[in-house]
């Protein structure tokens, strides 16, 4: 039996690492240089690790959405839709102006991807529409439960917070500063339907 040498490194360490990298230049603006030299490792043993660029991005995404990201499968979690709302909002706000974590990564990873990079943008794509997907379904529940008017479109609301999720996540790698973006969501929170 062949046994082969040890890691000679911390491969959640370095999945933190590459998931700054990926967050500050995006996917496509990051190189394989980049990632090996933010993660103090070879490409062989990036390889080993992680599989190619794309796969070390799907798992630094995931990373994200478990870690810095983790407010909004806990918002899903709230007893009522305002609730839900709000926690996602002003957790966004948190996450996106936290200066150890550049903006949002769902958003940011593929500002700047061209045509080479297009399962990357599909992917990103697909991960904000089953984002949206979950608060949809939870605001139904909401309408069912008598939480919200009867008369509310799921779908509409859940579409309304992305827009302003994204719109944020732009306007954060723009340099909007964590006041700026609590206004946007206090605005948000205010135009909220109110309870049934």
């Amino acid at each position: 039996m062949v046994i082969g040498r040890p890691r000679e490194f911390d491969v959640d360490a370095a999945l933190d690492l590459a998931l700054h990298v990926f967050w500050r230049k995006g996917y496509e603006g990051t190189s394989m240089s980049d990632l090996t030299e933010a993660m103090g490792i070879t490409r062989p043993s990036l390889y080993a690790a992680f599989g190619n660029k794309e796969d070390l991005f799907r798992k630094a995404l995931d990373r994200y959405v478990d870690g810095p990201g983790g407010y909004y499968q806990a918002g899903l979690q709230k007893p009522t839709a305002r609730d839900v709302v709000d926690h996602i909002l002003y957790g966004a706000v948190d996450a996106m102006t936290d200066p150890s974590n550049p903006g949002c990564l769902a958003v940011q990873g593929a500002l700047c991807c061209g045509e080479a990079t297009e399962t990357i943008k599909q992917e990103l794509a697909a991960r904000r529409a089953k984002g949206e997907q979950d608060l949809r379904d939870r605001l139904a529940r909401a309408i069912a439960d008598g939480d919200l008017p009867a008369e509310a479109d799921a779908g509409d609301l859940a579409r309304y917070v992305s827009a302003i999720l994204q719109g944020m996540a732009v306007q954060a790698a723009g340099g909007a500063t964590r006041e700026q973006l609590r206004k946007l969501a206090d605005m948000a929170m205010r135009g909220w339907p109110p309870m049934a």
